[in-house]
Formats: structure tokens, sequence, C-alpha cells
């Protein structure tokens, strides 16, 4: 039985990396004594993998761990037993039985996640203007009609123009500083956040990077849309309590 797995990642614990976060889970599972799988061979591990990485810094509310279970748990149980062993900073959502395809993990049909980017470190009083009200959204709608915007992404061995302008899915601002970004993801298509927040700035010009900003994944979606439509469901909507 395959098991999809939703928690939330907050306060110090955005500061602790991918690694540090499969070992946490590995914990909680024994703790919490979910009958988790393990792999076969001479080093057996847990069977689990994470739909996406979050990137340090990151808080977030849309986090999926699949898992395989030996045999079934109640979700209500399993959700109370490894909330008992957890610690401030992760927290259980929901606990859901998913399809047995392999094609069907969190890492393989992921699409799309939501983002919240929010002005943390405010600049000089006479500039600060331009993140807040009627302002901020205009300079964002402006962004936003671009046809294109490129930049170029470092890899290990070349750079690359690449145009994020198709990968930003939708654009949703605030009047206090803060912007609501629907975003390419998965192995296919991947944009990250502080790109399109680096790459804004920098078309107006404004005087900060993208590090003066905090940045929050809300959730993750898997596109069902057939003959190339997009049509987005939550990783956790496709899954059932057991």
């Amino acid at each position: 039985m395959k098991v999809r797995i939703k928690f939330r990642k907050y306060g110090v614990l955005k500061f602790i990396g991918h690694l540090d976060l499969m070992r946490f889970f590995q914990k909680v599972m024994r703790r919490a004594e979910i009958p988790i799988a393990y792999s076969q061979g001479f080093n057996p591990h847990m069977i689990m993998s994470f739909a996406s990485p979050l990137g340090i810094g990151l808080t977030s509310d849309g986090e999926y761990l699949d898992i395989q279970l030996l045999v079934p748990i109640a979700s209500e149980e399993a959700i109370r037993r490894m909330n008992e062993v957890s610690i401030e900073g992760i927290e259980i959502i929901s606990f859901r039985q998913i399809a047995e395809e392999k094609k069907m993990t969190g890492m393989s049909i992921l699409a799309a996640a939501d983002y919240h980017c929010q002005v943390r470190k405010l600049v000089e009083q006479e500039e600060s203007s331009a993140f807040t009200g009627s302002i901020w959204q205009d300079k964002w709608a402006q962004f936003m009609a671009l046809s294109e915007a490129v930049v170029i992404k470092q890899t290990k061995r070349s750079e690359q123009a690449v145009n994020i302008k198709p990968m930003i899915y939708q654009c949703n601002s605030g009047t206090n500083g803060d912007v609501y970004l629907q975003l390419a993801a998965g192995s296919v298509e991947n944009l990250k956040p502080n790109l399109v927040v680096k790459t804004f700035c920098s078309y107006h010009q404004l005087p900060i990077t993208d590090t003066s900003f905090s940045y929050q994944r809300l959730e993750m979606y898997a596109n069902i849309g057939v003959k190339g439509e997009r049509q987005l469901v939550s990783l956790e909507s496709l899954g059932e309590d057991i």
C-alpha cells in the first residue's frame, strides 16, 4: 500500500536541509511505529520519496512525502502518532492512500506549485512606496504584461538563456509588498520563486534583491489535463483517507 503524507514546515526548521529532513522522518516513522516497508538488499532503507525538496530558508504549508506500508493503518491514527513524536516546526496534515503505479508518485507527477513572496526588509522611507498599494500592483502588472522575461540559468557545465515567462502560470500581487505566484515545478520545468522576484526587481530597477523577501510554498499540484490542457489538482486530492 502506498501512502502520501502532507506536512507543514515552519519556524526555525526552515533552516534544515533536505538530508536532515529525511533523517528526521526516518526517526518519526520508527518512533510512531508506522509500518513502513524497507527496500531489499545488503543495505535496506525505508521506502520514501519527497515530491520536491524545499530550499533552505523557505517555509511551507504543502510538503509531500510518499511512503510504502507493509500493512494498513488508519489515517487519523497515523497522523496522531506522527504528530505526537514530531517537534515544533513539522506538522503532519494528512495521510492518504494513493495509486500503486510507480508513475503516480509525487516526484513523477509534480507539475506546479504555489508560493507566497513577501518583502521582509523595506528600504528607505522615501522609496518604500514602491512596495505598497497600487504602485506595487501596477509594477507586477507591467512585469506580467511582458511578452518574455529571459534570464541566464547557470548549470554545472554551461549557461543557458531561458524565457521564464511561460513558466509563471498565475500572479496575484497584494498591497503590502507581497505577491502570490503559481509556477511550473517538477522534472520537466521547474521555476523557483526567488528567480522570478530577482528578475522582477531587476526589470524595475528596485533597490532590493530577492534576499530581501521571505518565501513560503503553499501547495503542490499535478496536471490531469489531456491534449496539452493544463488542469491542476493538489497532490493531496489524488489520495483517499484510510
